[in-house]
């Protein structure tokens, strides 16, 4: 029998798609909104590592509330300090370069927040045989997000220029602010029972235990998500001076991403997931070569389209494998909120790594070659993911357990 997503599931699955159609409306350009008041990588890469840091604390301190409390209010919290965040960022317009300090830390406790609640319902509402597909269709939406929101916020910018980015951020915070009102018709979930801090190091450390791998595994991931959530954007907007094309290149990017997260999600059992990451790690890590020929917005567009090709094949089984862990016995369940920030954590530290190391790369050199360079090694780290999983990956999926 097909697996079905229930209501509820359908419900999340809505209000993660405007949390993700706010985000990317705006999202895309506020690196280079900064950017053009001020044009320093490593001023961007800060304000990056500001989120990456303020967002493990929301995980790492937001984990007890989760679990004992109410989550959907910390869901909510994500959402709304999201229209704050977007709501200064208006309200101070060129001013925000001098509270990107603050910025940071606001964006990133927002995502935190909402990520952390998100993951944590979400393996509570899907069992083991409707996990990838509603993996399939996270990534659908957010590919549909990303293909829209930014093309429309480009020709906003390109109509109305500098006025253009106070519409794209008002559209933002009227999206969010109906994500808010739609969550209150999730149920409230039962909370559970004392969240133990000592349970995300003591799986981290325990070499038997299949956590061991998985971070590790996670923090391969991070360290490419970590620089290439930021800076490819960024990058072509350096490359084209115009964010009409900027909005050109997320579209045709997003259009591909869809079409193949909706294969992938379709398809993809835990069968071919060992297949399947091996595959997309190698692929994605091979998307960089048109950027060697040269750094132009067609090679960008190739490098765009490579990676949203093929990244499904990694991404899907890499999430699925990881939250079926969480399903691996009673014990792992109960333990789903300290487990879900683990995940995170292993996430948290690579990323972070990535954009340190970014930081320390363009103090030295801002070259167009030498952030190539950067992007094709970065570009290879989830082939590690994929070797670290290997047995993981190929193991039967558990049987669905009742949370």
């Amino acid at each position: 029998m097909q697996a079905r997503l229930d209501g509820q599931t359908k419900l999340l699955l809505l209000v993660y798609g405007l949390f993700a159609c706010a985000n990317a409306f705006s999202g895309t350009f506020v690196n280079v909104f900064l950017w053009k008041v001020r044009p320093d990588y490593a001023l961007i890469g800060w304000f990056a590592l500001l989120q990456q840091l303020s967002l493990g604390a929301a995980f790492v301190l937001g984990g007890k509330w989760v679990k004992e409390h109410n989550k959907m209010n910390y869901l909510r919290l994500g959402i709304i300090l999201a229209v704050a965040f977007y709501t200064l960022v208006l309200i101070l317009g060129k001013g925000a370069i001098d509270w990107i300090w603050l910025l940071g830390i606001i964006l990133g406790l927002a995502m935190g927040a909402f990520w952390l609640s998100f993951n944590v319902v979400y393996f509570e509402v899907t069992e083991a045989n409707n996990r990838d597909i509603f993996n399939g269709w996270v990534g659908l939406i957010g590919s549909g997000s990303t293909m829209i929101a930014p093309w429309l916020s480009g020709l906003l910018i390109g109509r109305f220029e500098d006025q253009g980015y106070n519409y794209m951020f008002m559209a933002s915070i009227v999206i969010f602010s109906i994500g808010v009102v739609l969550s209150f018709w999730l149920k409230k979930r039962p909370p559970g029972t004392a969240y133990q801090w000592n349970i995300p190091l003591k799986l981290w450390l325990r070499k038997a235990s299949l956590w061991h791998p998985t971070f590790f595994a996670l923090a391969a991931q991070g360290l490419r998500d970590g620089a290439f959530g930021f800076l490819i954007g960024l990058l072509v907007f350096v490359a084209t001076s115009n964010e009409v094309k900027l909005g050109n290149y997320t579209l045709w990017t997003s259009i591909v991403g869809l079409i193949s997260f909706y294969i992938v999600g379709r398809f993809m059992t835990w069968r071919y997931r060992s297949v399947g990451m091996l595959a997309g790690t190698i692929t994605m890590a091979l998307s960089v070569i048109p950027l060697f020929v040269k750094v132009h917005y067609v090679t960008f567009l190739l490098f765009g389209i490579g990676m949203a090709l093929t990244s499904p094949l990694f991404v899907i089984p890499m999430t699925s494998t990881t939250f079926d862990l969480m399903a691996e016995n009673d014990e792992a369940v109960n333990q789903r909120v300290e487990l879900t920030v683990l995940r995170e954590l292993g996430l948290f530290v690579g990323r972070s790594l990535s954009i340190l190391a970014f930081i320390g790369l363009v103090s030295i050199s801002t070259k167009a070659e030498v952030i190539v360079i950067f992007l094709a090694i970065i570009g290879c780290m989830p082939i590690i993911s994929a070797w670290l999983m290997r047995k993981l990956v190929q193991r039967k999926a558990p049987t669905p357990t009742t949370s």
